[in-house]
């Protein structure tokens, strides 16, 4: 930082000047102090605490299609992990006295909560479509009288059933509980009195949360704490159907349900059904089928789509919870070998020899798994055998980018691995607090045709990279064809990166506790161009 304040004043071809020889301390952004508003950036993107994150799967899907099966036969299946299971169904609100007297018009299946609604009595039978089909106007303040003298009324809205039948707040407090490592209360609902009862069920935290409703798609506060989101259908036989194969099962199966579980008879599931579910599948739950990541045909009947599914839980559940997050963030896989080389060049008291010699085998590995993300084409060739090996082409437009200075330490690695691969370079300097940044950039003219490796081993606050990438992206490099390579990260940076290039790929060797007071990585491994080049007594 002394350094920083000396050459302050100095242009970007003196910075340039300087920091070509090996010892220059470089201005790596990550290790200067951010100014008050990246602060405030920072700490609304980062979560308070390094707990550990459950993966979150939404399950959602037609009444009666098969959505609690499937949950219980992934829970069987995910019998050495802790899962629970969260329905909405638990967080329907208690009825009113006055929709008490009227339950048979309550709408158990509207996601959303009005005030008043307009409609047109002219022509009662179109009245009783709009109804039925929930195609209605709301009512704005102001136009009361203007409107009933053209013809419409108001009506209240727990008359009609839409009242939010769902009580969605209740529910995201639940889920943050857990998402945070807090045991949460679930409400229990009595279908028979229609109201929420005693005692109310108490959920651990878990590796894994089923969220499982019928709306649980519909409300995007509650469809951004997923990390995978399924739905569950059944066969339709036909489009042009009114009553297709699919809301033939779930009828059946509804009926079934309801008068065994809910004390319901025949009449009323049959009335509750023409009158409000089959409507608000078609108006409100299919519609939702396009969030879906996962649509299960056929239900708790397809194994194959529930192994499928199982088996990429258990994966992500080995990762770290970052990589649950981000499905663009890749950690490579830990060894004793790996663990052992973080430790030497960790370790305060290792020579200049010895951390250069083990920070270019770990960067090695970190380049080598960065490259297996470059597109390939199938290629075949003839052995000296004479016979055919059928196998890939390497991607032929590439490049790197070194930060400097730390990052051009990356560059040997990535010689060693692609033999006369162009390489650019990316000068990244604080002037001052007041946030200015002065970039310098060499890049390849065509740039924006090539894949490019962005090469910096520490990812710390996240600002420079973004710096970087912006850049990058300024050249006309392509979002998705940038892969950000750097040894250790710090979860705060991840976040950064990830939120503001979501299809960048970062490829690290280790994630970070997080930063300190003075926003240096911890446990880290210090000024890292400092101990490369062997500047850090200076």
């Amino acid at each position: 930082c002394r350094r920083a304040e000396r050459m302050g004043s100095k242009g970007v071809d003196d910075l340039i000047e300087a920091s070509s020889g090996v010892h220059f301390s470089g201005f790596h952004l990550n290790g200067v102090k951010p100014t008050n508003s990246e602060v405030d950036q920072l700490s609304n993107s980062v979560p308070e605490s390094v707990h550990k994150q459950p993966f979150v799967i939404g399950v959602a899907g037609g009444a009666a299609s098969g959505k609690t099966t499937v949950c219980d036969m992934i829970i069987e299946q995910l019998r050495d992990q802790r899962v629970v299971l969260v329905n909405q169904d638990s967080f329907y609100h208690s009825l009113l006295p006055e929709e008490l007297t009227r339950v048979q018009d309550y709408n158990f299946d509207h996601p959303a909560a009005y005030e008043a609604y307009l409609i047109k009595f002219s022509r009662p039978f179109l009245a009783n479509k709009f109804c039925s089909r929930f195609q209605m106007l709301r009512a704005f303040e102001g136009l009361e009288v203007s409107l009933e003298a053209e013809g419409f009324v108001f009506v209240n809205s727990f008359l009609l059933g839409l009242r939010n039948a769902f009580d969605t707040e209740q529910l995201l407090c639940a889920m943050e509980k857990l998402r945070h490592g807090q045991p949460a209360d679930i409400p229990k609902y009595d279908f028979k009195s229609y109201k929420n009862v005693l005692p109310v069920r108490r959920v651990n935290p878990s590796d894994v949360i089923l969220l499982e409703g019928i709306l649980i798609f519909h409300d995007p506060r509650v469809r951004g704490l997923m990390n995978m989101k399924i739905f569950v259908d059944t066969v339709r036989s036909s489009k042009f159907d009114i009553f297709s194969a699919d809301a033939d099962v779930r009828l059946a199966r509804r009926i079934r349900r309801d008068t065994v579980e809910k004390g319901r008879d025949i009449g009323t599931v049959l009335d509750q059904y023409s009158k409000f579910v089959k409507p608000a599948f078609d108006d409100f739950i299919l519609p939702t089928k396009k969030y879906a990541d996962i649509i299960i045909p056929r239900g708790g009947d397809n194994h194959v789509a529930i192994d499928l599914i199982v088996q990429h839980i258990r994966t992500k559940l080995g990762q770290h919870d970052l990589c649950k997050i981000y499905p663009n963030l890749y950690v490579i896989q830990s060894t004793f070998q790996i663990r052992g080389m973080h430790t030497l060049i960790r370790d305060a008291q290792t020579t200049k020899h010895d951390f250069v010699f083990y920070a270019d085998r770990l960067i090695r590995l970190v380049v080598e798994h960065g490259l297996g993300h470059l597109p390939f084409t199938e290629k075949q060739v003839i052995t000296p055998t004479g016979s055919v090996y059928t196998g890939v082409d390497f991607c032929k437009r590439l490049c790197g980018v070194s930060v400097i200075r730390s990052g051009e330490s990356m560059e040997n690695a990535l010689r060693a691995c692609c033999k006369g691969i162009k390489i650019g370079k990316i000068l990244i300097h604080r002037e001052g607090d007041n946030g200015q940044q002065l970039i310098y950039e060499k890049l390849p003219t065509d740039i924006s045709d090539r894949h490019v490796l962005l090469l910096d081993p520490i990812l710390g606050t996240g600002n420079s990279a973004v710096q970087a990438i912006s850049l990058l992206i300024k050249k006309g490099v392509p979002e998705s064809n940038i892969i950000f390579l750097n040894l250790i990260s710090a979860p705060q940076g991840v976040h950064v990166v990830c939120k503001h290039f979501p299809r960048i790929k970062i490829v690290t060797s280790e994630i970070e506790v997080g930063l300190n007071e003075d926003y240096r990585v911890i446990p880290g491994m210090g000024e890292f161009g400092d101990r490369y080049f062997g500047t850090d007594d200076e």
